[in-house]
C-alpha cells in the first residue's frame, strides 16, 4: 500500500484529505504539529508527505529544510493557504516536488499525488550535481570543490547550478541573466561578471572559463 503523510493542523482538513485519498486506496497517517511530522518523515515511512506550512511547532518551511538536508528524499507536495510569489519560490527552491494553494479540489490534489508517485518511482531523484572534483548538492545548497565545502547566496546557488548543468558550454551573459535573474534584470548591467568573480573567490580561479567575446564555460 502506498502510505501518504498529512501534515495539517486543521482538523476538517486533515479529515476531508485523509477521506478522500483512504477512498482512492492509499493508507494515510495524520500529524498535527511540525514536531511529530518530522519525526514521522524522518523514518522513511511514507512515500509521500502532503504538508501545510503554518503549523504549531517546527512550521513547514522548517520540516521540508530539515528533512532535505538529512537527506529524506520523499516527496513532498505543499498545500497551505499562503500564496505569495516569495512563499511558493521560497518552498520549491527549500525542496518541495509541487505547491497548491488552499481553497482547493481535492480532485487536483489527487491528480497531483499520482503524479509526484509516478515520477518518483520512475526515476531516482539527482540531488548532486558533479563536474570533476567540483559537486553541488541541491538540498543542502552547498558546494564541494576538491576537499573543500562551500557557502553559497542563493544567487550564486543558482549560477553554479546552471554551470553545472551544462559542463563544458559556453553559456552567454544575456542566456546567464535571464536564467539566474529571470526579468528583472538590467541587460547593460555588469551583474553576472560580478557573481562569476564570486563563485571564481570561493571555488578557484579555474573553476569558471572566460570565453572572450561570447561568456563564460564550466570546463
Amino acid at each position: 500500500m502506498t502510505r501518504v503523510l498529512i501534515v495539517e493542523d486543521e482538523e476538517r482538513i486533515a479529515a476531508f484529505v485523509e477521506k478522500g485519498l483512504r477512498a482512492s486506496g492509499f493508507t494515510t497517517t495524520v500529524a498535527a504539529d511540525g514536531d511529530t511530522a518530522y519525526d514521522y518523515a524522518h523514518t522513511g515511512g511514507f512515500d509521500l508527505v502532503i504538508l501545510d506550512i503554518g503549523l504549531p511547532g517546527r512550521d513547514g518551511f522548517t520540516v521540508l529544510r530539515q528533512l532535505r538536508e538529512a537527506r529524506v528524499t520523499v516527496p513532498v507536495i505543499v498545500l497551505t493557504a499562503r500564496d505569495s510569489v516569495r512563499d511558493t519560490v521560497a518552498g520549491l527552491e527549500g525542496g518541495a516536488d509541487d505547491w497548491m494553494t488552499k481553497p482547493f479540489r481535492f480532485e487536483e490534489l489527487l491528480a497531483r499525488v499520482r503524479l509526484r508517485l509516478r515520477t518518483a518511482a520512475r526515476e531516482p531523484e539527482i540531488t548532486v550535481l558533479r563536474s570533476g572534483e567540483l559537486s553541488l548538492d541541491l538540498r543542502t545548497r552547498r558546494a564541494r570543490a576538491g576537499s573543500r565545502t562551500v557557502d553559497l547566496t542563493a544567487r550564486e546557488f543558482v549560477l553554479l547550478e546552471l554551470f553545472l548543468r551544462h559542463p563544458g558550454q559556453v553559456l552567454s551573459r544575456e542566456q546567464i541573466l535571464s536564467h539566474v535573474w529571470g526579468y528583472d534584470f538590467d541587460p547593460g548591467s555588469n551583474i553576472v561578471d560580478v557573481y562569476v568573480r564570486a563563485l571564481r573567490k570561493k571555488l578557484g580561479a579555474e573553476r569558471v572559463e572566460t570565453v572572450r567575446g561570447m561568456g563564460y564555460r564550466l570546463p
